[in-house]
């Protein structure tokens, strides 16, 4: 995002050094001669997990006793730069693993390629992904032929993949950033949206309409939505759904509090019983995070989970991992473009009442 930030109080040693990748088995990309190898630069609290691709939106998930991170793979495509995100023109994913935080980073190569999605048309953005019924479940986000963002779904035995993808989008399904969480009842829900170049400002009561407009600064803001998932993990159980995301004194925001409001970038967890939805106010920079009782929330606004990074974008995810937390996210250390980002990760600490420690990115 746009503005620099502040510093990190504190951060383990094994998070804040360089991590290698293990490239042994990934095919050269027509990126990497472009890609600053060097990360000597003591501003920022934590350094990339890998320097040979330019990664982004990191979906971390444990599978198997191992940590996979599914990012977005940003490429220098050379397309301008604008609101809508057009520079964001991603073809394909890469799906890295360790063994631990701090531990080395295998890149396990090109793991679905755009190519490949019979129904898409440009944007492989932001992922997750899931596993359930023996099978590992890729979601993606993809404009269709028609330039109309719709999420996709892809297969694989093995979470590194490769994945195959469905022949058509999730019925039903629109705009960006999916996040699959499966709950203690062994549920999965879908979260998902993201305003400007995301296109959730086109879809009202699950219809799209090519002409719909951003809301106006008084206008309450336009919420993420959230739908549960079939058992076959491949389409939705019902009807698609707002999630209401309010102040402490039940009151929805509007759209001039965007500081606040939902942007992109949803991410459930849960933590002591509570569900946790966090997300990106996109043109504030701020990842935020919101409590609730219910999957579907109403989620109540507690705070400032990471400060603004250095470049325009944020997007994030969490995990637990051996008794402790952790936050991925991105920055732009490596490039200092806003396009071509660098995954990172830190750990992150609770308060006893349940507040999440602020983090900050750099020192």
């Amino acid at each position: 995002m746009k503005r620099n930030v502040i510093l990190l109080a504190t951060a383990i040693a094994a998070i804040g050094s360089c991590n290698e990748a293990d490239t042994s088995k990934t095919p050269p990309t027509n990126d990497s001669s472009q890609v600053k190898t060097s990360t000597a630069d003591n501003k920022y609290v934590n350094q990339p997990l890998v320097t040979h691709i330019y990664t982004a939106d990191p979906s971390a998930h444990v599978f198997n006793g191992r940590i996979y991170v599914y990012p977005s793979h940003d490429t220098a495509t050379g397309t301008p730069e604008n609101d809508n995100g057009d520079h964001f023109n991603m073809m394909d994913y890469h799906i890295l693993s360790m063994d631990s935080v701090g531990g080395k980073v295998t890149d396990h190569g090109v793991a679905l390629h755009i190519k490949d999605i019979p129904w898409a048309g440009r944007q492989l953005w932001a992922p997750d992904a899931a596993f359930a019924n023996g099978t590992y479940y890729l979601y993606f986000p993809v404009k269709d032929k028609k330039d109309v963002f719709h999420i996709g779904v892809a297969t694989s035995k093995t979470p590194e993949g490769p994945f195959k993808a469905e022949k058509e989008p999730i019925k039903g399904s629109y705009s960006i950033d999916p996040c699959v969480f499966k709950d203690d009842n062994g549920s999965y829900y879908m979260y998902f949206g993201g305003i400007w170049g995301g296109q959730l400002q086109r879809w009202n009561n699950n219809k799209y309409d090519s002409a719909a407009q951003l809301r106006k600064p008084a206008e309450l803001a336009i919420l993420p939505r959230v739908a549960k998932l079939s058992a076959d993990m491949k389409s939705f159980a019902e009807p698609v759904k707002e999630i209401k995301i309010i102040d402490s004194t039940g009151k929805l925001y509007k759209e001039k509090d965007n500081d606040k409001r939902f942007f992109e970038a949803s991410w459930m967890h849960k933590y002591n019983g509570k569900y946790y939805f966090s997300y990106s106010t996109g043109d504030t920079h701020n990842i935020n995070y919101a409590i609730g009782d219910s999957p579907y929330g109403p989620f109540t606004y507690k705070g400032l989970l990471l400060a603004p990074v250095e470049g325009w974008t944020n997007h994030h995810s969490i995990i637990e991992k051996d008794g402790k937390w952790y936050l991925f996210y991105h920055d732009i250390q490596l490039s200092g473009k806003t396009h071509l980002r660098n995954v990172k990760v830190t750990e992150l600490k609770y308060n006893a009442d349940g507040s999440i420690q602020t983090v900050h990115s750099q020192k």
